[in-house]
């Protein structure tokens, strides 16, 4: 049996003549949290519409677990968990009542409901809210309960639209947990514009800007992306510039403050030792070399930038 839940194959929606997303093609496997990265208004929540059967694409095809979107609609959704952006929730009713409400609109046999509400709870960390209503809970009680309907049916495939916009640091941190908890049993698809956040909790993510994807892969291979060819190299006594200019694979040297330069080299190993030794020899007081790490933000910035030059 395959492993893959969702394929997303050249999905194109038209707004108007207007190309909100263009030609997007990716997939999810199972047990996998795949982190759909991009500024506002870059066409994330286009796509997760698309992806849920809640906007149909100009073009493209979705398919979950194999059966077509488009063709056989019903069967396809019932594979589907779905907390879009804005979450629906009923405050006026209690935990226990609304979740037993999102059990029956998810066809869950009446024999099953019961269990399923628990579980739901249990996993979201809501047991002991049972019986309150919702809109009394905080903030991020209410996402867990806006998470909870979307996982009570025990989907194959989770999506999730900005899970965490509006939450305080400790909610965001209990959301975060329980996303990567429950992408252990189910494929996830995390929808965000918070760079970190992907970095924390997904396997793999791809990077959406005006409509086009311009970034996929392994958290490792963005993590890589951060990297670059760059040292911090600090020293005591300062040394001139063309010294560290000279030594072997460095292109660039740049000053950042007092005794800190920031050294470009072009080879993929580093010139550590050799900087090393010649700061040894001159008495350089080297004190500090170490990777020059991109910020997550300016990864972004450097991909779309690369993306719209091509």
């Amino acid at each position: 049996m395959s492993n893959l839940t969702l394929e997303a194959i050249e999905l194109t929606r038209l707004f108007g003549g207007r190309e909100a997303v263009k030609n997007v093609s990716f997939h999810l496997e199972k047990g996998e949290v795949l982190g759909f990265l991009g500024p506002n208004g870059a066409g994330k929540s286009t796509t997760m519409r698309m992806l849920t059967g809640n906007l149909a694409p100009s073009i493209g095809t979705v398919k979950i677990c194999g059966i077509d979107m488009i063709e056989n609609p019903k069967e396809a959704k019932a594979l589907i968990g779905y907390l879009p952006e804005m979450r629906p929730i009923y405050k006026e009713l209690s935990v226990d009542e609304f979740l037993t409400i999102a059990a029956r609109l998810h066809k869950v046999p009446s024999k099953q409901i019961k269990k399923a509400v628990d579980i739901a709870k249990e996993k979201c960390g809501l047991s002991h809210m049972s019986k309150r209503l919702i809109e009394n809970l905080s903030n991020g009680y209410q996402q867990r309960v806006a998470i909870a309907q979307a996982i009570i049916h025990n989907p194959l495939v989770v999506i999730l639209d900005e899970p965490t916009v509006g939450l305080d640091p400790i909610q965001i941190r209990e959301i975060r947990s329980l996303i990567r908890e429950i992408g252990q049993k189910h494929s996830v698809i995390l929808s965000t514009h918070i760079l970190p956040e992907v970095e924390m909790v997904c396997d793999r993510v791809q990077i959406i800007d005006k409509g086009n994807l311009v970034f996929h892969g392994s958290i490792d291979e963005l993590k890589q992306h951060r990297q670059g060819n760059k040292l911090l190299v600090g020293f005591s006594k300062a040394p001139p510039l063309s010294a560290l200019k000279d030594v072997e694979g460095i292109t660039k040297v740049e000053k950042v403050e007092a005794g800190m330069y920031r050294v470009h080299f072009k080879n993929k190993q580093p010139p550590s030792e050799a900087i090393v030794r010649l700061s040894v020899k001159n008495r350089w007081g080297l004190y500090q070399i170490a990777p020059d790490q991109t910020s997550l933000e300016d990864v972004f910035v450097q991909l779309t930038e690369k993306k719209q030059k091509n």
